[in-house]
């Protein structure tokens, strides 16, 4: 079994301007993302045939920051044709896993794409998702979510020609009655390679797919940078408090020379 981890961050960001290689908590945001991946690969490394780390960037200061690593990186400038505002990240991580088959002559079995913006990230979120797409390999993808604070079936509205209705309508009267709906974390995607690379990458979450379940109280989407700091303020409380992810941020000044 062998496993190619990506890790694709573009520069800039039109929300919060550079955010993938702000400083978070003292450390480059991409570090925490290579950190777990490095503890992942220290506990597993006996469990696979091989795992690669790809990082895929248009910037330069983010692959100067990851040249800063003691990790052995398989370092991709972007093309220019896959910067765009427009650009499907999947089309990003099919480019990355061709030219890291090419240059390591290697075929992957799994493509794990690590969203750089994902500081709290326990390595058993990893290995979760891991295991669940080795599990179910006719599973084209397997994607981190966490549960939705809020229903399309019971307490989500939508505007119809300014008569806002359930987004679903439906007959239930408590949101426990609901079925159960995910938010996608995005911070961890495990592929099916042949998917991702053979098929046509728009249709993967056509399905099938699969789910491993993330805590979701560290999780916020980093638009803006107020998010940014709010973030910040939740990873510090956490990182005090659980000790899977405070490993990750304490394990950074390992991986840096």
């Amino acid at each position: 079994m062998n496993i190619l981890f990506t890790v694709c961050g573009r520069a800039g960001s039109k929300g919060c301007k550079n955010k993938n290689i702000k400083e978070f908590l003292g450390n480059s945001l991409m570090y925490y993302t290579l950190s777990s991946i490095d503890l992942f690969i220290k506990r597993n490394k006996n469990n696979y045939n091989n795992i690669d780390i790809c990082i895929n960037s248009d910037s330069d200061e983010l692959l100067d920051l990851a040249k800063k690593s003691n990790l052995n990186l398989n370092i991709i400038k972007r093309n220019i044709e896959l910067a765009g505002d427009n650009t499907p990240k999947t089309d990003v991580i099919k480019s990355s896993t061709e030219i890291c088959e090419n240059n390591n002559k290697i075929n992957y079995d799994i493509v794990v794409d690590l969203d750089i913006t994902s500081p709290l990230r326990k390595v058993s979120d990893i290995e979760a998702a891991i295991k669940n797409k080795i599990s179910n390999r006719e599973n084209k993808v397997v994607f981190s979510v966490v549960e939705a604070r809020r229903n399309p079936y019971f307490n989500m509205v939508i505007n119809d020609n300014n008569n806002y209705k359930l987004v679903i309508e439906s007959t239930y009267v408590t949101r426990q009655e609901a079925p159960s709906v995910y938010d996608m974390n995005a911070s961890i995607y495990a592929y099916e390679r042949v998917c991702l690379v053979d098929g046509e990458t728009e249709k993967i979450f056509d399905g099938p797919c699969g789910i491993i379940e993330m805590n979701d109280t560290g999780v916020l989407d980093i638009d803006s940078e107020k998010d940014f700091e709010i973030m910040q303020v939740i990873a510090k409380y956490f990182f005090e408090k659980d000790n899977e992810l405070a490993e990750v941020k304490y394990n950074i000044e390992n991986i840096l020379i």
